[in-house]
């Protein structure tokens, strides 16, 4: 992936249309011919091919029928003139190549290179292995030979074994054949690239989804035209990237009421650390006062590691009054349970007009009783959301930008879809998407970090979008650097102490 931080790489994201529209503006406003784009684009993408892998002398490249094979006869034909033993596979018959691509495949022959008329079981051990099959039009599952060869792709990648002294490499140009530009979701099949060279526009799919599983690094190149073609196109989604600042410097005057009191009500009986572990992330994000509120049986010894939570036990819904009117942000949800304590005290606060954060099971039982209000932040995992908008987490995951939009339609406010490229909608602007966190972060407790996190974000002054916004940022951030140990393994505690540290200096150096 791209570091979050690479002050040169773009932000802007666009989908298959408005790729389509950037390269139509390039070739007849800027008035640069569509075989120089593709010239351009394998002249990268080779470039970045020998900056890869500057030893590496023999490339196998898969071409497709159209401008993205057109890019891959380029690369081939740029291999074999420097000296490289260069095979070109197509998957359509060079006989039926129309336009640039035509033109490509032509100077490839003329330059005296061959193509095989079959796909290798293993591309007879090459180094280099162009993935230039499809393009960003896919918009239907990937068959017939294209689905065998990226097969055949994704096998030689797998059976590269680290002992080998020459680790073989899959490059993919523009985007990994089989990926949606646009959702980021496999369409039946998809190759698992090292490196993704993606021209013109950053294309939105490779950063939620699937996508960044499959993308692996990622590169970009503007061609040239110091990004004058995609500026005249609305972006449809924004990268998040290292904020220069999360909160504002502290004043010598303030005192633990100028940074805000957060109140975190959940933590049924046996889930008490959900709202432990918010509260702790809390207090490390800056709150001045954190309260909890939780079943009577936690809450004499849910402090005993961390005095500064004020616990409260809530046996009823008067209980809570004397807390809400003392907090000026309310996070409900981590480990609050669905049965009869739960249920009261989500019917208790749903409606209650302070700002909130919502997670966990409030978010389950909002499914069953929605309601739409535009001071409350909800963040969803994908099966949350799918019950929140009534359908299959899978129907989540095939597109993740429009469940995003939806959710935000019918429950209003800011909407934080987790998961690989979690993404924040708010009411104006266009999404964004992190790129921050990792795997090692898939384990129970991380969602709750997280809440306690905006909470306190909120609490101390931030706009809901905003804080949601840094708030993420900085929890995978936090998580990056704790799983420098190796990501198997990671709990919610190790994120704690790097918590500390970010919200102080977004840009530390690196244990």
């Amino acid at each position: 992936m791209v570091p979050d931080d690479n002050p040169s790489f773009p932000t802007a994201l666009f989908g298959a249309e408005e790729v389509r529209k950037i390269d139509r503006f390039a070739i007849d406003a800027l008035g640069i011919p569509g075989i120089e784009l593709m010239e351009r684009a394998g002249s990268v993408a080779f470039e970045a091919i020998c900056q890869a892998k500057p030893n590496a002398r023999t490339l196998s490249a898969v071409c497709g029928g159209g401008n993205n094979g057109g890019d891959g006869y380029i690369v081939a034909r740029l291999a074999h003139q420097q000296g490289w033993d260069v095979r070109v596979y197509p998957i359509v018959s060079p006989s039926l190549l129309k336009g640039d691509a035509l033109t490509a495949y032509e100077a490839f022959k003329i330059a005296g290179g061959e193509t095989l008329n079959f796909i290798p079981h293993d591309f007879e051990g090459t180094e280099v292995l162009v993935d230039a099959l499809l393009g960003t039009g896919l918009d239907r599952s990937v068959a017939d030979l294209a689905f065998d060869t990226i097969q055949a792709i994704n096998r030689y990648r797998q059976h590269c074994s680290p002992q080998q002294s020459r680790k073989r490499t899959v490059i993919s140009i523009d985007l990994p054949s089989g990926l949606n530009a646009t959702t980021g979701a496999v369409m039946g099949i998809a190759v698992k690239s090292d490196l993704t060279v993606c021209f013109m526009g950053l294309k939105q799919g490779l950063f939620t989804g699937d996508g960044p599983e499959y993308a692996g690094q990622i590169m970009f190149s503007s061609l040239g035209t110091q990004g004058k073609a995609s500026h005249e196109v609305t972006p449809t989604a924004q990268l998040l990237t290292t904020p220069s600042t999360l909160l504002p410097k502290r004043s010598r005057s303030g005192h633990k009421g100028t940074y805000g009191h957060g109140l975190i009500v959940g933590g049924d009986l046996g889930f008490s650390g959900a709202v432990r572990l918010s509260g702790e992330a809390a207090g490390r994000a800056g709150s001045g006062l954190i309260s909890i509120a939780t079943r009577s049986q936690h809450a004499a010894t849910l402090n005993l590691q961390r005095p500064e939570l004020m616990c409260h036990g809530v046996d009823c819904p008067g209980d809570l009054e004397p807390l809400l009117r003392q907090a000026d942000v309310l996070a409900l949800g981590p480990g609050l349970g669905q049965g009869l304590w739960g249920q009261m005290i989500f019917d208790t606060l749903v409606d209650h007009p302070l700002t909130q954060v919502m997670d966990a099971d409030a978010l389950n039982l909002l499914a069953k009783k929605p309601l739409r209000r535009d001071t409350w932040v909800l963040t969803p995992h994908p099966g949350e959301a799918a019950r929140l908008l009534g359908v299959t987490t899978e129907s989540i995951q095939s597109d993740r930008l429009k469940a995003a939009y939806k959710l935000q339609e019918k429950y209003g406010g800011v909407i934080v879809l987790k998961g690989s490229g979690t993404l924040i909608v708010g009411q104006q602007g266009i999404p964004l998407i992190s790129t921050t966190g990792n795997p090692g972060m898939g384990t129970g407790g991380m969602g709750d970090v997280l809440t306690g996190i905006i909470l306190a974000l909120i609490a101390q002054g931030l706009p809901q979008l905003e804080a949601a916004a840094k708030a993420v940022w900085l929890h995978g951030k936090a998580g990056d650097l704790a799983a420098t140990q190796g990501e198997i393994g990671l709990l919610p505690l190790d994120l704690m102490p790097w918590i500390r540290q970010l919200v102080n200096n977004p840009q530390p150096t690196e244990a």
